[in-house]
């Protein structure tokens, strides 16, 4: 499924096409694709909110399926071998920022999906050094949401500064904060969950969260940290607000519609706001170790390639329950 201008998602703007089968350069391997669940980001790159920086592309980034081909220079993969793919496609290796752990900011990065063809395809290659062992057993319907929204909170709530027996706050209550929220619990956290959704608050309730209430309400307690998945800059000062001193929240989304005026009391006290930019491979490693520990536990809802359309608009109603996951 093809994106060649970005348009509303109403417009159904991705398009079933036919390419050549890609091929293993040196250094790469190509995935036959089982599943790839559908992101937020793929919408707002089909709706234009996040500009493309290829076209035609094909979206998805969370990609779960086997080695089928291996190319030259390429060590510890074999065919068949089972194989994830996340938003990293590659780094330089040599800038400041990955040679310190923080390749997720190399300035020459590129990413699955938006630089490189993604999964909502039958075939994807990528940069083996990238790619991503994944465990046999689990369904593939079920390790594609941990491959992003999963990895993705992970790192937010660790640049939040999470630690046992915290106050946590998630605002949204998507596929990534349902996530989140296991992870929290499983740190003995105390969790309270913001979201517009009475039967997202219900849910939250019922995985654990100590409190569930709208954006406007304040949580029961004041909380050491929060992270904001909703789209909306609305929410960063309500987050802000609820933190207590020292508190920090995590703003976990590669675009908002804006942040509105903040008072400065709320900020006061050391409080401070950190935005999450992308993943690196540690925190894939460390994720997806954690989550077949912990178990994680997901919600999929399945959709058969060409109505990849329909998966991201029923992402941007939000009727999603859980995550969309793009079955070719």
């Amino acid at each position: 499924m093809v994106l060649t201008a970005p348009a509303g998602i109403r417009a159904k703007p991705l398009r079933f096409a036919t390419f050549p089968d890609p091929v293993a350069g040196a250094g790469e391997v190509v995935i036959r694709v089982e599943a790839c669940a559908a992101c937020r980001t793929d919408l707002q790159l089909c709706e234009g909110d996040l500009t493309a920086r290829v076209l035609p592309i094909i979206p998805g980034h969370q990609v779960v399926g086997r080695i089928a081909h291996v190319g030259p220079a390429v060590t510890g993969w074999t065919e068949g071998d089972r194989a994830g793919l996340t938003w990293l496609a590659g780094t330089c290796g040599e800038c400041v920022f990955c040679t310190s752990g923080r390749e997720n900011l190399c300035t020459h990065a590129v990413f699955t999906g938006w630089d490189r063809h993604g999964g909502f395809a039958d075939l994807i290659s990528a940069r083996a050094d990238v790619v991503v062992p994944l465990p046999e057993g689990p369904q593939a319907t079920a390790l594609a949401p941990l491959l992003c929204g999963g990895i993705i909170g992970f790192r937010a709530l660790r640049v939040a500064g999470i630690a046992p027996g915290a106050r946590v706050g998630l605002y949204g209550f998507g596929a990534s904060a349902l996530q989140a929220l296991q992870v929290a619990r499983h740190m003995g956290c105390r969790v309270a969950v913001a979201t517009r959704n009475a039967q997202e608050q219900e849910r939250a309730r019922q995985m654990g969260a100590e409190w569930a209430g709208g954006y406007d309400d304040p949580p029961p307690f004041p909380l050491d940290l929060a992270v904001t998945f909703a789209p909306v800059g609305a929410v960063v000062p309500r987050a802000l607000a609820a933190l207590d001193r020292g508190g920090t929240v995590a703003v976990n989304a590669i675009h908002l519609d804006g942040l509105p005026p903040m008072d400065y009391a709320d900020l006061w006290w050391e409080r401070s706001i950190r935005s999450v930019a992308n993943v690196t491979r540690a925190d894939a490693r460390d994720y997806l170790a954690l989550a077949a520990e912990i178990p994680i536990v997901t919600t999929i809802e399945e959709h058969a390639l060409p109505d990849a359309n329909r998966a991201l608009q029923r992402i941007a109603t939000g009727e999603v329950d859980g995550a969309a996951v793009i079955i070719p």
